[in-house]
Parts: C-alpha cells; structure tokens; sequence
C-alpha cells in the first residue's frame, strides 16, 4: 500500500495522466501512428487530415477506383468506411467478403491510390443500413439484449470484431505493417445510449474499450459522439457543425469524423441540400479552432441495393447531397468548391500542427485565429459570423472584406486564398435522357391461398419474428362468416373494418378484391385502416398483406420492436355491435408466391405463363413484369425512369436493384435557400409535391450486351409503359465568379505549396465525349440568379458573349480571365462586379 500511495502521488502527477503520457511516449516510439492534442501523428509528423465517406457496398467494385481517384483528386487523405456486418454475415457463421462487400479489395485499392483508411468496424454502424448494420439473425440469439453489458451480445459482437481485425492482420492492412489504415473505430454513436440505461451502459464502454485494445491493431481507436470514452481511445464529433467540440482530455486532438454534407431523403420526404458554402464555412470553422481530422459524410453516399436501406421510409438513393453523386459523377460546385477549401488548409498545415491559435476580435461578429509557430510559420482564419451583411475588417497592415457568414483563409496571415462563400469552381446542371423503351410482359400474383406454406395461429403474430426478415411481404388471412340476417345486407351499410399495424404499407384485400391501401412516414409509421368494407353472406375471406420499408437502424433495445399487424383488427357496424378479429384463427404466408419461384432471376422468370399486352391503362396491383432489353452503348451512368409507377421493387439480371415509391409525394416546405445561418436538414429542401426518388441507379457492371432481363413487382398499379433507360449526362456548366477585390485579392495555389497573385478565372469543362455547344447566358457586370436561372443585372458588359463564343465553342474545355478588358470594358464603375456564365454541353 505504501509503495501505491507513494507513486500516485510523486511529483504532483496523478497516475492515470503517467499512465496515458507513457502510453503516448510509447505509441510514438514503436508504432507508426499516434496522436497528440493536435494532430494524428503519422510516422512522427502530424497531420491536418482530410477525409471523406465511400461505403463499398453502396457502390459497385468496378466503381471503386474512380470513385477513389476522384476523393483524391477532390484533396482527401482518407478515404473512411463503415463495416457492414448485415452483409458479411447473412447466416451465423456463414461469411460474405465477395463483390460489392469485397473489403479487402476496397481496402487495397485504396491503398494503391495512396490514400489512407478510417476503418469504422462498429459492428454497429447506423448508416441508415437495414438493422442497423445488425445482422437480423442476431436478434433471435437467445438472451440477447443489443448494446448493452449482455453476455450473448458481446461474445457475437467481438467474434465479429475480432474477425475484421485479424482479416486486416492477415493482409498487413494496418499502417504499422505498410497497410493504409491508420484509425479504427469501436461502437458509434453509443453516448445518447449509454446516458439513457445508465450503469449497464457504462459497464459495456468499459468492456469495449478493454476489447478492442486488447486486438492490438497498432493504430488509435475511436468512439463517435461518446463523451466518456476512456482512455486511450479519442472521442469525436458528428454534426452539421463541430466548431463547439473538444475532446474529454486535452492531450487527444479534435477529430469530426461525420461532416454532414447534407441528409438521407426518406419516401415522402424532400431531397435534402447542403450548400457548400455553409459547408465549407463549418469545415473552416473547425479547422480555425483547432480541429485536427475532418471527415465528409458522405463523399459518396452511393444506393441502398436489394433491401439494405433501414430506418424505415430510407429511399433506394443513399445521394446525400455529397460531393461525388449516387452516380459516380462530380457534383458541382461542391467538389470544386471544397478541392480549393483543401488546397488552402493545407498550405496553413505546418502552423495549424505546431501552434494553438490566438483569437482576436475584430467587430461584434468578426474575429481572427492566429497560428504562429516557432520557426515562423503563421495562418490566419478571418470569420465573419453575420449572417446579413458584409464586413470590412483590419488585420495586421491590411483590410479585409469578408461576406456574411463566411471565413477567409490566409496561409501567410497577409493574402487572402480562399473564401468559403466565394464560389470559384464550375457548376454543373445534369440531364437524364431517355435511351431505351420497354415491350412488357405481365403476371397476376396470387393475392391468398391457403397452402402447405401457410402457419396458423390463434393470434396475431408480429411481422419480423415471423419472416425474419426473408421478404419486406406478410399475409395476415382470417375468415369472417357473416349472417343472413345482419341488417347492412338490407340497407347498403356496409360494416367499417379497423386494422391497425406498426407498418409500413398495409394493403386490405376482401374477398380478393383490393379494399383500401395505407402508408405511414419516418416521423409516424403507425397505421390505423377504417373503412367500409364490403361484406356477403356466408364466408368472407379477409387478407391483409402488410409490407415493411427497411428495419429500424437505432434507438435504446431496437431489436424489440414490433412491427406489422399488431391490432387491434375489429369489424364495427353488425348486429352484434362489434366483433372481435385479433384473436382468432389466424394464417400467415411469408413473401410473394413470385419471390418463392424466383420470378426475378434468368432462370425463375421461365416458371409461369406470362401475358402479352397493352398497359398504358394498368391500375392492377400485385402484378409482376418483365421485359428485355440491350445495354446502351457509351460509358454514361445509366438509370431507370420509374415515374409512371407506384410501389414495388427492381431486379435487373437477377440483381436487385431496390424498391422504388415514385407515387410517395414528397410533403414539405420548398423555397428559396440562403447558405447564410445555420443550417439544419429542412432547411433547403426540393422536390416537395413530386416523387421522393424518381430515377433508380443501374450499374452498367450488371448489364450483358444484349438481352438483359428486367423484372418488376408492382404493388399498387402502375403504367409500365411510361417506364425508360435514362442516360445521366451534363446538360450545361455555369461559372459564377467575383472579379478581383483590392482587399479581397485571390491566389493561384500551385503544386508545390507556394502563392502568388493570379486574377481569377472561369473554367468551364463538358464531360469526356461532350463539347461547348452553345452560350446559354454570359454576363459580367451585376447578374442574378443560379445555374440554370441566371438572369442580367442593371450593370452588363454587351459583349459578355463574345469573349466565350469565340474561346469555348467547339472546346471540351475553356478558361477566361474575370476582368473588365475581357468583355468590352467596365460597364459600371466602381460597382462590385462578376461574371456569369452558362454553356451547353452536347
């Protein structure tokens, strides 16, 4: 006991602080990657890392090298990925590590690139994934309860650790060994969780953290959004913003590993847009308070294939407004804006490693982050946060316009480079062009039998305990015999049927005539159906097909929530009064009698008879098509136009593309959008009154040359017909750019990290195969508008076109100078000008 009091107490330092600065004097000595209160530190140099989000099963693996090329060319470091235990272990035991979930592959290819991995193992992950990331077989493991210090639980969730770990090992994947990863991440998000179940949650970050270090991976470990996380794993960020965060001890360094780039669109939601100067400005804010690692999410957010999404109502487009689109294809301005975002941080790199900042205010909204280092290196971060007006603001022996809600960013604390409202890079407006119609054919699912496949019960039975997530489709069938003598069958009132269920779609057939359908949302999936149905004497037969939208993906014990039909199902309006239907006799079938004989595949679709026909007028629901058709020629990203359809789902070659819910309407408020203020996910919205998602993505990968077979399941009646191949290819690219300011000079960064002054430039550039065909709109002096919309201001240079039409037209590429000389001279003196142009690409 004496020799303990002694060392705890020596020199003042409290043991744990000795424990932790051996174990970073160590990891610095021995292993490649550590961290300090700065920075990541990376073979002994400390590092502003960059990083951006590209989920491997959300893309194709003939995808992953230009998507990989493309983040590196956008200025990432870091390429972060979760790992998808739903899809690597479908059945206990039985593993997946093939095509879209070929991590190692990912892994390596991203090596190859030269960047690095985040590698966030989970094994819980959220992602907006089915479950969760969760296997659903893990839900029936017996006395398990998820997240939690539970035994079944953890002895599941580090067998799977474990495999990914050793996984890496095996393939030297691991920076110490030469690999490219240098973070892992343990658990996400679990701090909410752990505040809410209290002890037995704390117990489990302590088991967590004790077993994740014991796998050794000579990389750090991380916890997002875990206050409490001990020692020696960093606790980050995941937020819009993530200026206000520091981590729980001071000698870790502040890591954001989700920037959100914008929000996942749900079916009868809007599509959600960030705009990349609010972006940017969050990721500059970061950086100016000390901030270490950003990490994008998403830098690709990809497509929720077959029936991957989760969280109810999550649409097959996992788009995220990112920077690299569902497509594979630059979404511009945001890539361009944020390459230069990267370029100008990482010419302030050697001060923002080796100096905490000095702040100085600068006017009631304004102020100034100062990194001076000791061998002379100094940065400076200039924030405006007004979100109306400009402000002119002094600063060492200069002055400094800076727009509203913007921070201007000095690499030698006297020129400006970067601006994150100042937009320089090319914007671009895409098309989808239809290439290929379709000839159908048609086949009438069986709405309900009762077979050997058929269970019976004296209840009714929940949804995902009775498929285990084998079909988003359940029949819940009953009998009601009705008496002659029931009045409704004199006077025409016919009994009102009530049924209510956890979701998601519920479809009410009597008799095998479709009653009334009903849906619910992501803020309320609880359906309550009440309606007249229309009853005979004798037996009636009621079915109830109840469909899910993607398990639940979070929240406090998710695997013990119900979904389907859960009552009460009651019939109103009979001589009796009312009638009781949930407990009695009930039969379940799991799935479509289609699903059962692979109506989707090359070889299942053979099975049955289909019917030739015209469906401009189709309204049938439960109907399965197909047809087939050749692969357009050309490399541009291909998709389904599906906004003549309901509700159903998509295969292509025997791959399932997803479910598509075009006749969803998105609700919500659509307007004007300022990046000014904060922004938070309803606040630039689209798409209100039209389909969610009308375009579902086809990987040419799946494709044959000739005779693909596409194969649909339409539940509510749609028309086929109105059904296309779409090609997705720029229509125009649009340049919006403010002439040089005298207080706002900008920078030529160059290759070699050095500045020097350059007036600006529009470049406008058609994809590989396209040309300038034609100026849509050119004018330099006081324009308004956007991309697409750009109207002449009271100030207009007339020969504003003629500069690009002599420059640009026949080009696959052009760039001019921003300058009065350029078009003709200064239209307007001592007025602040820019220029605005749009050109066609074909």
């Amino acid at each position: 006991m004496g020799s303990r009091i002694v060392m705890r107490n020596f020199l003042g330092i409290p043991m744990a602080l000795v424990v932790m600065f051996l174990f970073l004097w160590v990891s610095s000595v021995t292993a490649s990657v550590s961290y300090d209160h700065k920075a990541i530190i990376i073979n002994g140099q400390r590092r502003i890392l960059i990083s951006g989000s590209i989920h491997y099963p959300r893309s194709t693996p003939e995808m992953w090298p230009d998507l990989i090329q493309k983040a590196k060319d956008g200025g990432l470091d870091v390429i972060q990925t979760y790992v998808f235990w739903n899809g690597h272990e479908p059945s206990p035991g039985n593993y997946h590590f093939d095509g879209r979930y070929d991590l190692v592959r990912f892994i390596k290819l991203v090596k190859q690139a030269g960047l690095y991995v985040h590698l966030r193992i989970g094994p819980y992950i959220c992602a907006e994934s089915n479950f969760g990331g969760f296997p659903v077989w893990l839900k029936y493991v017996p006395g398990i309860s998820f997240r939690t210090d539970n035994e079944p639980f953890k002895v599941a969730m580090k067998g799977f650790t474990v495999k990914i770990v050793n996984m890496m090992k095996e393939e030297g994947l691991f920076e110490p060994q030469g690999g490219p990863i240098i973070l892992t991440q343990i658990e996400n998000e679990f701090g909410p969780i752990e505040y809410e179940i209290g002890a037995p949650g704390r117990a489990y970050t302590k088991w967590v953290t004790e077993m994740a270090l014991g796998l050794d991976s000579g990389v750090p470990w991380v916890m997002g959004k875990q206050d409490d996380a001990p020692d020696p794993i960093i606790d980050t960020c995941n937020d819009y913003y993530c200026d206000w965060f520091s981590p729980n001890k001071e000698y870790k360094p502040k890591l954001w590993t989700e920037a959100w780039t914008g929000w996942f669109t749900e079916f009868g939601g809007p599509v959600p847009h960030r705009p990349v100067e609010d972006l940017a400005f969050a990721v500059a804010r970061f950086i100016q308070k000390g901030g270490a690692f950003i990490n994008y999410y998403m830098y690709h957010g990809g497509t929720n294939f077959g029936r991957t999404a989760g969280g109810s109502f999550v649409t097959t487009s996992y788009d995220f407004d990112a920077p690299i689109d569902e497509y594979g294809l630059l979404r511009q301005p945001k890539w361009g804006h944020l390459k230069d975002l990267h370029r100008a941080i990482k010419l302030c790199e050697p001060a923002l490693v080796s100096a905490d900042p000095i702040v100085m205010t600068l006017g009631n909204y304004q102020e100034a982050h100062v990194f001076n280092s000791k061998s002379g290196a100094c940065a400076a971060f200039l924030a405006n946060f007004d979100t109306k007006y400009f402000a002119k603001v002094a600063f060492e022996n200069g002055h400094y316009n800076l727009p509203p809600w913007s921070i201007s960013i000095l690499p030698d604390c006297k020129n400006t480079v970067f601006n994150t409202a100042r937009v320089g890079a090319q914007s671009t407006l895409m098309k989808m062009t239809p290439t290929t119609g379709f000839s159908w054919q048609s086949y009438n699912e069986e709405t309900t039998s009762y077979d050997d496949t058929s269970i019976t019960m004296a209840w009714l039975a929940e949804q995902i305990n009775t498929t285990r997530d084998a079909s988003d489709y359940l029949w819940y069938i009953t009998d009601v015999k009705i008496d002659p003598n029931e009045q409704f069958l004199k006077n025409g009132q016919y009994p009102v049927l009530t049924v209510s269920s956890l979701g998601h779609v519920l479809h009410v057939f009597i008799n095998d005539q479709l009653s009334g359908s009903l849906y619910g949302s992501l803020e309320n999936p609880k359906l309550t159906y009440a309606e007249n149905v229309k009853l005979r004497a004798g037996i009636n037969k009621i079915s109830l097909l109840s469909i899910v939208v993607g398990l639940p993906n979070g929240g406090t014990h998710f695997e013990t929530w119900n979904t389907g039909v859960v009552g009460p199902v009651m019939l109103k309006g009979l001589n009796e009064g009312k009638r009781e239907l949930s407990w009695q006799k009930w039969s379940y079938k799991i799935g479509l009698k289609g699903e059962a004989l692979g109506l989707h595949s090359p070889s299942g679709s053979s099975s049955v008879e289909w019917v030739e026909g015209s469906f401009a007028d189709q309204t049938q629901p439960l109907t399965w098509y197909k047809t087939s058709f050749n692969t357009p020629a050309g490399n541009d990203p291909l998709a389904l136009d599906m906004g003549s359809m309901g509700k159903g789902q998509i295969w292509i070659n025997g791959q399932h593309i997803g479910r598509y819910w075009p006749a969803y309407k998105a609700n919500g408020t659509c307007g004007e959008c300022s990046y000014t203020g904060y922004y938070q996910k309803k606040k630039c919205l689209s798409k209100c009154g039209e389909a969610s998602q009308r375009w579902y993505h086809v990987p040419r990968s799946w494709l044959n040359p000739t005779q693909n077979l596409l194969v649909l399941f339409e539940e509510l009646g749609g028309n086929p017909t109105g059904i296309s191949l779409t090609r997705r290819t720029i229509e125009s690219v649009c340049a919006d750019i403010f002439e040089m300011q005298p207080t706002l000079m900008n920078l030529h960064i160059q290759a070699y990290g050095k500045v020097k002054p350059l007036r600006p430039e529009a470049h406008l550039w058609c994809a590989p195969g396209q040309k300038i065909s034609s100026i849509k709109f050119a004018s330099f002096g006081t324009p308004g508008g956007v991309c697409g919309s750009f109207q002449e201001g009271k100030c207009h240079a007339h020969k504003s076109y003629d500069a690009f039409e002599k420059n640009c037209i026949g080009q696959q590429s052009c760039s001019l100078i921003v300058a009065p000389e350029v078009f003709g001279g200064d239209p307007c003196p001592n007025v602040m000008k820019k220029l605005s142009v749009e050109a066609v690409c074909s």
